[in-house]
């Protein structure tokens, strides 16, 4: 997608080369504008929702976790009391293994998925952050992109996603914000 100012000129362009396009497109043009600016209202009330909450602040003191990952997650786990471990959070998320055990067989297969959709799909967004944009180099991120290379992206996003599931159950716990290392 292009930016406002951007898509703007090439739409003038185009109208310039082919006017009878304007009348057609010209709602559309105000319709996506309209729609950028409520996008972009809505995304300000949740940084704003965010930064106000201690939790979700300290939350986002990780790198590639952004306002909607650590709304998300507070408000999926509700209380950080509610697992004993870290890992039993990324179990809750549905980012664990699926196994298939009968008598001697006991093969693993893709994430179960049996968890919750919604902090999943956060974990696995921010994990995604974290590889592709985050620039600074710490523990995590250097393990997950050497994961990427011997076991492909996906599975490197998924696991790395698990392990911020556990990052951020901990860092809630024990009320710190992240240290980069």
């Amino acid at each position: 997608m292009t930016t406002p100012a951007r898509r703007a000129g090439r739409l003038t362009a185009l109208f310039d080369q082919r006017p009878e396009l304007r009348p057609i497109l010209a709602p559309l043009v105000a319709s996506l504008a309209a729609l950028e600016e409520q996008i972009a209202g809505a995304t300000g009330a949740l940084r704003r929702r965010a930064a106000a909450d201690p939790v979700c602040a300290r939350l986002m003191s990780v790198p590639g976790v952004g306002p909607v990952a650590a709304l998300t997650f507070k408000s999926s786990i509700e209380d950080p009391e509610r697992f004993a471990r870290g890992a039993d959070v990324g179990a809750y998320a549905g980012l664990v293994p699926r196994r298939f055990q009968s008598g001697e067989r006991d093969t693993r297969g893709r994430i179960s998925k049996a968890g919750d959709r919604m902090l999943r799909h956060a974990l696995y967004e921010a994990a995604n952050s974290l590889l592709a944009r985050v620039k600074g180099s710490c523990a995590l991120r250097t393990w997950g992109l050497a994961l990427a290379e011997t076991k492909g992206a996906k599975r490197a996003r998924v696991a790395v996603a698990r392990k911020l599931a556990a990052l951020l159950h901990k860092l809630w716990r024990s009320e710190t914000s992240f240290q980069w290392a």
